[in-house]
């Protein structure tokens, strides 16, 4: 990254802390007047146009001020911005916010997207624990009606995953007990993203044991295992706050966020960027996702975790001019907690 002199990243700042409170373009008679940089208009406007030149700012207009691009952007979030530290009173109303979600790991990751939809006024999101990054825990098949199966899977971030099967003959619940038990036996506290190398060299082991039909119903679990680790799930809540920011009043822009929300595959392609075993928050801006759809957007997302298992993420979707020294510590605090939650559910009360 370019070095900017003191006075650069001044202005730059100013810039970028004057366009997040208003969304217009910044002019060098606002940055001299409230932000006390105690020099000329003139030598400010020579600045802007060097930032210009260097790719941290642009001219959307001839007469119009400047705004930031997504470089100037990221030189700020990682040389510039002085974080907001959460008050204990907002602390609080975060912590109250949980009291009354269940202790079931799915309301607690929907609780979280809605609580961090209502604080930071944005799109709150939760990517799921990935099934391959947890343990297994227990499974169960279950004989429904002739040739039709319900397999249960529950993994050790607490997570159940159900299936229902129709099999090609039928076949009695004495023998599904069974064949759960040596499942169970076989796979406790395997990783799930080895559950298939695990039951192939059972199966090979152990083949003496097996019939024709234990060995379809390993095959079977098998394929629910591996489908199961392959889809991802993401919980979305206030994508209409997006919709009340400037930005997004014309008419294409409100369509392109939309669909991108409806396709949900982008925004778990997104979050996956930020999966990361370290703490911490992660930022994407626009250009960054690698999406068109996504490009005027911005994701802060941090991870959580259950014990030293890494689960997924929290984030904050909103514009490129996100109030980030607001948001950043509200996501980072949100996921904290989340983390706590998963480990005793009586942390929140």
């Amino acid at each position: 990254m370019t070095e900017l002199t003191r006075r650069d990243q001044q202005v730059l700042e100013a810039v970028i802390t004057d366009y997040i409170q208003t969304g217009e373009p910044v002019g060098s008679r606002v940055v001299a007047k409230r932000y006390g940089l105690e020099v000329s208009s003139a030598t400010i406007r020579n600045v802007m146009a060097d930032l210009e030149e260097l790719g941290f700012l642009y001219q959307p207009h001839t007469s119009a001020g400047r705004v930031p691009t997504d470089r100037g952007l990221r030189f700020y979030l990682d040389f510039i911005m002085k974080f907001k530290a959460l008050k204990e009173e907002e602390r609080r109303l975060i912590r109250n916010a949980f009291n009354e979600a269940q202790t079931d790991v799915k309301d607690l990751l929907h609780r979280t997207s809605k609580v961090l939809s209502d604080f930071c006024k944005q799109a709150g999101v939760v990517l799921w624990p990935k099934l391959s990054m947890t343990r297994f825990k227990h499974i169960e098949l279950i004989r429904l009606r002739t040739r039709q199966i319900m397999v249960i899977l529950i993994s050790k971030s607490g997570l159940v995953h159900h299936r229902l099967l129709e099999w090609e003959e039928d076949i009695n619940q004495n023998d599904l007990d069974k064949y759960s038990r040596y499942l169970n036996a076989l796979l406790q506290d395997v990783p799930l993203g080895e559950v298939k190398v695990r039951i192939v060299e059972g199966m090979r082991k152990d083949k003496v044991l097996f019939d024709q039909l234990f060995e379809k119903t390993l095959d079977m679990t098998q394929q629910v295992v591996q489908s199961t680790l392959e889809n991802s799930e993401v919980y979305i809540e206030g994508q209409t706050n997006l919709l009340s920011n400037p930005e997004f009043a014309q008419v294409e822009r409100m369509r392109k966020i939309l669909a991108a929300f409806e396709d949900k595959s982008r925004i778990i392609r997104l979050l996956d960027k930020t999966m990361s075993t370290s703490a911490g928050v992660r930022i994407v801006l626009g250009s960054e996702s690698e999406s068109k759809e996504l490009s005027e957007i911005s994701l802060i997302s941090s991870p959580y975790r259950r014990g030293d298992t890494l689960l997924g993420v929290v984030g904050v979707i909103g514009p490129l001019r996100m109030d980030y020294s607001r948001i950043i510590p509200v996501v980072e605090f949100t996921a904290a907690l989340l983390s706590d939650l998963l480990e005793d559910p009586d942390q929140g009360e």
